[in-house]
């Protein structure tokens, strides 16, 4: 073990930035070890052979498609935007300076966003005949739809008019939402999260969960090719307008293995009300042989670090709260059983639910933040000369 390189030395014989080296390790081009201090090391003859191949690719297993994209990276328990730290731009930037990021690379402040009135308008009337039970993930639909159709000029598809056209986008999908707080329907504030959180946090909601909101919609921006950005990207091939492009999209996040993983969250957190009854709640769902909601990753099977420290911040914002008893037993509880590490919707589950939100919240503030990564990718598409073509390897009958 002694002769291994740690990271930053492997990473300067590749020529590459870390996070680069650690993607090579979540694909399977690169071995990694844990030295005795818990340092990540390397090989330097595997190290070696690499920069004599060049850089290394691994060839896509018979369900992978790969597609060369600048937006996110994927490295060994979190993401990159851009070649930043995801968790790290959390800490200290608003979801419009991300999602500008990601539309453009660059790193500035961008002014409120605001969607046309009459645009959300016609959201609102768009959602007068649906029932009380649509969820809040298809009223993002209909409101995507509804917007789609008061902008005439959705068609141009320059980056710069689809910047703009993803503020006031996502400005409308808040904006659009029914009266949240006590019949309130302004904005709470310019920012985006402030909005949100007016319209989906209950009266008696901690307003500190507020920044947890904001930190939660930073992290679920991009995460690189998942199924949902997949559809988008393959709508945008074609030139479907930015509209159709996030409504692609919202139809696959709907999925109770995408985005609406923290649909079981919550409910999860609705059925155990007290402390005690988790490990019996959790060991029912085992015996019934269904999956615990919230544990698990298929990209991060050694953790999902986007969950922890999601996780982290929600005890700092509420350290005193009565239901993050529950939340803790869950996770001893799943300890004791082995269960696969926290993941990020876990913890948007329990934001959601401190924070008093209807049942659906999380998988809707999912759409609203992937929207910005949407629109990223859609992007790089539309300066693509050739359209995403998928084949198929027939297995019927033939004549």
């Amino acid at each position: 073990m002694a002769a291994w390189i740690g990271a930053d030395e492997a990473a300067r014989r590749l020529g590459v930035k870390p996070a680069t080296l650690y993607s090579y390790v979540s694909r399977g081009v690169l071995t990694r070890r844990k030295a005795d201090d818990g340092r990540s090391v390397f090989d330097p003859r595997e190290i070696d052979r690499m920069v004599r191949r060049g850089r290394p690719r691994r060839s896509p297993g018979s369900t992978e498609l790969v597609i060369e994209s600048a937006v996110t990276m994927l490295g060994d328990d979190r993401h990159y935007y851009r070649g930043r730290d995801a968790i790290t731009l959390a800490d200290a930037w608003r979801f419009e300076r991300v999602a500008a990021f990601l539309w453009t690379g660059a790193e500035a402040e961008t002014e409120p966003w605001v969607a046309a009135d009459d645009a959300v308008s016609a959201a609102r009337e768009a959602q007068r005949g649906l029932a009380s039970a649509v969820s809040l993930l298809e009223r993002l639909q209909v409101i995507v739809t509804a917007l789609a159709v008061a902008d005439p000029v959705r068609f141009n598809l320059d980056p710069a008019a689809v910047a703009l056209v993803g503020q006031g986008l996502v400005a409308g999908m808040v904006d659009a939402l029914p009266p949240g707080r006590a019949g309130v329907g302004a904005a709470g504030g310019p920012a985006v999260h402030e909005r949100l959180w007016v319209k989906l946090a209950a009266d008696e909601a901690d307003e500190r969960l507020a920044d947890v909101l904001r930190f939660a919609m930073v992290l679920l921006a991009d995460h690189e090719l998942a199924a949902s950005t997949l559809a988008a990207r393959v709508a945008a091939s074609v030139r479907a307008d930015p509209y159709a492009v996030v409504t692609a999209g919202l139809g696959v996040t709907a999925g109770a293995l995408h985005g609406g993983a923290s649909l079981g969250v919550e409910g999860m957190f609705a059925e155990i009300d007290e402390a005690s009854r988790a490990s019996f709640a959790m060991g029912e769902r085992l015996r019934r042989g269904e999956r615990v909601p919230g544990f698990g990753h298929a990209v991060y099977r050694s953790g999902d670090a986007r969950g922890e420290a999601l996780l982290e911040r929600v005890r700092r914002a509420v350290p005193g709260h009565p239901r993050l008893a529950v939340a803790e037993a869950m996770l001893e509880e799943a300890r004791r059983r082995r269960l696969p590490a926290v993941n990020v919707d876990f913890a948007l589950g329990l934001l959601t639910h401190l924070a008093g939100m209807p049942r659906g919240a999380g998988e809707a503030i999912f759409g609203l933040a992937r929207t910005a990564g949407w629109l990223a990718h859609a992007m790089e598409e539309y300066a693509r000369p050739t359209r995403l073509r998928l084949r198929a390897a027939y297995t019927g009958p033939l004549e």
